[in-house]
């Protein structure tokens, strides 16, 4: 499974010097988990800079993979993961989805 943040789905839509890194991870969306956060994060980005029409069309290629919903349990992981680690919230819930899911570590995921 893989997870990719926010700033790799950016990289990824914007075309960016990056985004062939994060493009297999996208791409494979059988193996594709995307927390909902990064959907918050993303879409924000996208419509302040290009509009809801392409933060729209952003977010129907994030909805390829399987959204993973921030739960009770999620957000208990993802604040001890925030307190341990010092991250900020949404980095938290990305780690601690791609824990609870057993994915890979790795820059992409």
């Amino acid at each position: 499974m893989n997870v990719v943040d926010s700033s790799g789905w950016l990289e990824y839509f914007a075309g960016g010097p990056n985004a062939a890194f994060f493009a297999p991870a996208i791409e494979n969306t059988k193996r594709l988990i995307v927390p909902s956060i990064t959907i918050y994060e993303v879409f924000k980005s996208l419509f302040r800079q290009r509009g809801e029409a392409e933060a729209l069309n952003g977010i129907a290629a994030m909805h390829q993979g399987s959204v993973v919903d921030l739960d009770g349990t999620l957000a208990v992981s993802a604040t001890r993961v925030s307190v341990e680690n010092r991250l900020p919230i949404a980095g938290s819930i990305v780690l601690a989805t791609a824990r609870a899911l057993a994915c890979p570590a790795s820059a992409s995921n």
